[in-house]
């Protein structure tokens, strides 16, 4: 791989996009490529570098997988336990059939409490419950505690951030531990990421980059008003790409589940579009062959991550930013680069 070559073409896009953010690439356990763009605070002229934490939005949602299906190989609960049978909190027009595996595949048909297809200002969320007391899994409850089913349990896929909330209460539930306490213990440490977390956003660490909104008269605006006060099951966390290249290892290598188990937190369960699949640890890309790629996702207005593992390759690409668009581009120019014929 011509090296000074893969650069230039991702300078080229980075300035093309005016990207700002951090990339990590590693093939085989090796890292091959880590750049970082940009700024992280702008104010401040304080640039991205290889140890800046972003927030990766719904990116996070893995780690709520995770912790279930480590409460799975427990013998704790299983995929078709009820979340009437595993969690006393009343959600009085639920469907009672709703199992772990509803909610982990988006087929549980609760009612979304910000459903993307509906709703794009993220700000509007918050004029009835300030976004400052929201800080905790059980804060959302308002939110759709009381509202009729959005679906029919079991039905077709549907994205669904209240799914993961709800999966972040049986995870306290059943283990006894704060939600974030249980990820920061269970897998953030057994991965290596000492550096990630969930952080409010009113008592930031440092090494962290602010996410930016660009607003209609070109000039940027912070995301503090658009997100609650602290991540949590349904996303939020801080990590930093060189991290998240790391949890990749740590997953594939058996370090945070059961060989069994890690199979089947990676295999498709519900179809999504023609070749692309979602698992209960997010989507994945498949072919005649089988998987050929596993995706991670997130957005929040100031929040875009990206990031794919190639299992066959050993391959991993992780594309963090702090502006709300660029990362998909600049994942599918390192792919062009680094995947092999």
């Amino acid at each position: 791989m011509d090296k000074q070559m893969n650069w230039n073409s991702l300078a080229k896009k980075q300035q093309q996009l005016q990207f700002s953010g951090s990339i990590h690439v590693r093939r085989s356990g090796e890292t091959i490529l880590s750049e970082s763009f940009g700024y992280a605070i702008y104010s401040e002229g304080i640039v991205n570098q290889s140890s800046t934490r972003f927030s990766i939005a719904s990116g996070s949602k893995i780690f709520t997988s995770i912790a279930i299906c480590q409460l799975v190989d427990e013998g704790k609960i299983t995929f078709d336990t009820k979340i009437i049978d595993c969690l006393d909190i009343n959600f009085p027009y639920f469907d009672e059939r709703i199992t772990i595996h509803h909610l982990l595949t988006h087929t549980s048909g609760v009612p979304d409490y910000f459903d993307e297809e509906e709703m794009d200002d993220f700000e509007v969320l918050w004029e009835t419950l300030p976004m400052y007391h929201v800080r905790n899994a059980e804060d959302f409850l308002p939110m759709f505690q009381q509202k009729k089913m959005q679906g029919k349990v079991g039905g077709p896929f549907k994205y669904n951030n209240t799914g993961y909330i709800i999966l972040g209460l049986v995870i306290e539930q059943i283990s006894g531990m704060d939600f974030v306490d249980y990820i920061e213990k269970n897998i953030f440490q057994k991965a290596g990421m000492n550096d990630s977390g969930y952080f409010p956003m009113d008592e930031l660490p440092g090494n962290i980059s602010i996410g930016y909104i660009k607003k209609s008269d070109g000039t940027w605006k912070s995301n503090i008003f658009s997100l609650p006060a602290k991540g949590g099951p349904d996303g939020g966390a801080y990590v930093t790409a060189t991290e998240m290249g790391a949890f990749w290892e740590a997953l594939m290598n058996g370090r945070l589940l059961s060989k069994e188990m890690t199979r089947i937190l990676l295999t498709p369960q519900e179809k999504v579009a023609d070749d692309i699949f979602y698992s209960y640890g997010g989507y994945l890309q498949t072919n005649e062959h089988g998987v050929v790629k596993y995706i991670q996702m997130g957005y929040d207005p100031g929040v875009n991550f990206r990031s794919v593992h190639y299992p066959e390759q050993d391959l991993t690409i992780i594309v963090c930013s702090n502006k709300s668009e660029g990362a998909f581009e600049m994942l599918k120019e390192i792919e062009s680069l680094t995947i092999i014929k």
